[in-house]
């Protein structure tokens, strides 16, 4: 295949289905907060969905085990559409505030619960607040996964080293500002103002020839009206350019993997 024909840009909408697993954990009797990730699963998620299955695109869906116990039929739905179901902790902790054993307790718990809803085990993580603690990498390997989304080092994959070696994970990069919780739900931005925000990144690595673009975001947040036609118009403004794929995190990790591409 000629390099004209070769993707140029992959394009990961990435989604962290966390539906109230934080809420849940640190303020349970709470029930205005928690119903703030409720809007997840009874809203939000279906409007994403909705929208993904519209333009024809495949997801990573990012879900703690505690969510997935909760919701397994959202759960088999996001994999019965095609998607990617990978870790996302298990009431959404903090890594770097866990002790060694419970951190190993989140893995496996977690582990466990996504594998019982949609049948395999996850091959991806995210971690929680994207924190990691000095084990996280380890544990990452112990526990057999691919790939991870958590780092914020570079703008395109690699593959994690860890005193010098290789840990065989591939990193898929993020960013706090293509995250929609923060730009939406703290710094209270307009969907006119994050689509200008998004589309300018997204242009200005498609000028520069870096082949990846990522977006984090939460049914809970991108799934309100507004912000989820937003996100639409964003799509069709991207797929104006040439060769963009829109792909899961794991077909890009098994690209990269095929091609030995990263060192």
């Amino acid at each position: 295949m000629g390099d004209s024909k070769k993707p140029r840009c992959f394009v990961l909408l990435t989604f962290d289905f966390d539906a109230e697993s934080h809420e849940a954990r640190v303020c349970p009797n709470k029930p205005v907060k928690l119903s703030k990730g409720q809007f997840g699963p009874r809203v939000g998620l279906p409007r994403v969905l909705n929208l993904l299955e519209r333009y024809a695109i495949k997801s990573t869906f990012f879900v703690p085990g505690w969510t997935a116990e909760k919701y397994p039929e959202c759960v088999k739905e996001i994999v019965r559409r095609g998607h990617e179901v990978a870790a996302h902790g298990y009431m959404h902790e903090n890594l770097s505030e866990l002790e060694p054993h419970e951190e190993i307790e989140v893995f496996t718990k977690s582990i466990d619960s996504l594998t019982a809803a949609v049948g395999q085990r996850p091959l991806g993580f995210r971690a929680p607040q994207w924190e990691f603690s000095q084990n996280t990498i380890a544990n990452l390997v112990k526990f057999g996964f691919k790939y991870d989304s958590s780092l914020m080092n570079d703008e395109k994959p690699y593959v994690i080293r860890q005193e010098g070696e290789s840990s065989g994970i591939v990193e898929l990069p993020v960013e706090w500002f293509l995250d929609d919780w923060p730009i939406f739900e703290i710094e209270r931005r307009s969907p006119s103002e994050v689509f200008n925000i998004w589309i300018r990144e997204f242009e200005a690595v498609y000028a520069e020839n870096v082949p990846y673009f990522m977006l984090t975001m939460h049914p809970q947040c991108i799934g309100r009206a507004s912000r989820a036609m937003m996100l639409g118009t964003l799509v069709e403004s991207i797929r104006r350019r040439e060769r963009i794929v829109f792909a899961r995190c794991i077909d890009l990790v098994r690209q990269i993997e095929e091609s030995a591409g990263l060192e």
